[in-house]
């Protein structure tokens, strides 16, 4: 049989074309990013890194964190990225993440760092607690503005506020153990009883109730402030309150899942989560970053959100996690969104 020389060159074409195919590696990406984000992130990745392409599987904190414990025997994803680093440390408990020392990780503001040599995760960013405060709708219905996290107990408050859901929501994870953290354990269930009285709805999304606020379809959204910052942006009336005795706060953070089979190719993707050009886009929307330095003010949010922020202990969360979702739910879930 013989070929022409066009055929010839069209079947290089197609074997090239096959090769370039079967060359790329598929990751899979468990995460909680806000999915506004991923399209940039995936593209600025993939642009440096032609052979790998994301693959994202999506969801709340809580949900994507039973979803990997659940896969631990047989686990689905690569990589975590973007998700809580109290989840991380209940996972590395659980011996389900690959240590590595990403370069430049020595860059990094320690505190967004695991302890371990090499670590079995490395921070992104910081997402902090805040109220997202409706104006309109509360001087429609005579409210003044909380100060603090024990206003939101006031008679006035009541039916008009509305918080996330620990077990599904890492952001309300982190408000519930940063309330135990700062008012002590017996006081801080008595802060949440009464918050309780004031609660319209539980959500299962950490950014919901800020888009509440900011629709009008509630006062307060108690959430973080990076869909406070976006939402007034956009022109939504509300204001972003830091409560005055400090705000819980979380690392967003990237982890290898150990035994992945893409072990190189998911190392390049902890490389290049840690460099400045990442920091640099995360910082679109988060104000406190694990790059030290290159952070610049983002619309709506004052320069000194680092200062709002409590100490937080990630270790002693992580490891009373299941303790204290447990003694929520017993409590409040009564007043939970149906789940989806």
């Amino acid at each position: 049989m013989t070929f022409t020389k066009s055929a010839v060159s069209g079947l290089a074409v197609l074997l090239l074309s096959s090769s370039a195919v079967l060359a790329e590696t598929q990751l899979i990406v468990y995460t909680a990013i806000e999915a506004v984000d991923l399209d940039r992130y995936k593209q600025t990745f993939e642009a440096a890194n032609p052979d790998i392409k994301i693959n994202w599987v999506r969801d709340s904190t809580g949900v994507m964190t039973a979803k990997l414990l659940a896969e631990k025997n047989n686990p689905q994803a690569d990589v975590v990225w973007g998700i809580a680093a109290t989840s991380l440390l209940l996972l590395k408990g659980e011996g389900m993440l690959e240590a590595y020392a990403p370069a430049g990780v020595e860059k990094l503001d320690p505190k967004f760092v695991d302890s371990d040599t090499p670590p079995s995760w490395v921070g992104m960013d910081a997402y902090v607690a805040a109220l997202c405060y409706n104006t309109v709708e509360a001087q429609k219905l005579g409210l003044t503005a909380p100060k603090s996290w024990k206003d939101l107990t006031k008679p006035e408050y009541r039916g008009h506020v509305v918080m996330p859901n620990p077990n599904s929501s890492g952001t309300g994870f982190l408000d519930v153990s940063a309330w135990i953290q700062t008012f002590g354990e017996e006081d801080a269930w008595k802060f949440m009883d009464g918050l309780h009285e004031n609660i319209a709805a539980y959500t299962h999304s950490g950014s919901k109730p800020c888009k509440l606020a900011a629709a009008g379809e509630t006062v307060i959204g108690v959430s973080f402030e990076f869909p406070g910052a976006k939402a007034k942006s956009s022109g939504a009336p509300i204001d972003i309150i830091f409560p005055q005795e400090g705000s819980g706060w979380e690392a967003e953070a990237t982890a290898i899942i150990a035994g992945t089979a893409n072990l190189e190719a998911a190392k390049k993707l902890v490389d290049w989560s840690v460099t400045k050009e990442a920091n640099e886009m995360y910082n679109a929307g988060y104000a406190v970053l694990a790059y030290p330095g290159i952070a610049k003010p983002v619309e709506n949010l004052p320069a000194d959100v680092p200062a709002k922020m409590i100490k937080n202990d990630f270790e002693w969360a992580a490891n009373s996690r299941a303790k204290i979702l447990e003694e929520w739910k017993k409590r409040y879930d009564s007043k939970s969104e149906p789940k989806s």
